[in-house]
């Protein structure tokens, strides 16, 4: 086996063994964490109709608190492995750039998913939505005060598989800073090697449009 074929292959069982791990922590959570948490909060349901131990405003107290850890725990599921990963990657996308439009308010997200997809492994769909995560973190300004435009579809062609993140700056010293970052590179590659595909882009004007095809 050539030195680069060892490399790939490493890269492949590296990524094959985050992607089970996520999934794992994820199911264990849901079918652990979560359904006890539910029960509790039956339990705490319940002692609204008994006020010797608890006035009614102790219990809403911690029925809300209660509320925000059951809500933390879902999200924390969600982060590690969509539940819909195994029947739909375009919700599993739609899901992951959720967070990106509460907690950056200055980016204008168009999102463009087909409302059916082809069977994809749980495997592949977590390399996707991690492409997605990581080409967001470094090519997003932190601390970004002026509005970046993003256009996401999925589509398939040729039968292959066509993601296209489109990013609009707000200006040539933006462009030029986040554009041509190191990471990207090591980004693109990872992508082509973990999915036997292909990454690439085009800049024109402020605009730089990623292509990850599989």
């Amino acid at each position: 086996m050539t030195a680069d074929s060892r490399v790939k292959q490493a890269l492949k069982w590296w990524s094959y063994r985050q992607a089970m791990r996520f999934f794992l922590e994820a199911e264990t959570i849901r079918d652990g964490l979560l359904q006890e948490s539910f029960t509790i909060r039956r339990r705490l349901d319940l002692l609204t109709t008994n006020t010797h131990n608890f006035s009614y405003e102790k219990t809403q107290e911690w029925l809300n608190k209660f509320e925000n850890f059951h809500h933390s725990l879902v999200q924390l599921s969600e982060r590690l492995c969509p539940a819909s990963i195994q029947d739909s990657l375009p919700l599993s996308i739609e899901y992951l750039l959720e967070t990106w439009f509460t907690s950056h308010p200055n980016l204008y997200f168009h999102v463009d998913m087909p409302m059916a997809w082809r069977p994809e492994s749980t495997e592949r769909s977590l390399i996707i939505l991690r492409a997605i995560e990581e080409l967001l973190k470094i090519a997003i300004p932190p601390g970004l005060t002026k509005p970046i435009s993003i256009y996401i579809s999925l589509r398939n062609k040729d039968d292959l598989g066509l993601l296209k993140v489109q990013i609009t700056y707000p200006n040539i010293s933006s462009l030029l800073a986040y554009s041509n970052l190191p990471e990207l590179e090591y980004l693109c590659e990872s992508f082509k090697i973990l999915m036997a595909g292909k990454c690439f882009c085009y800049s024109s004007n402020l605009r730089v449009d990623w292509y990850f095809c599989w």
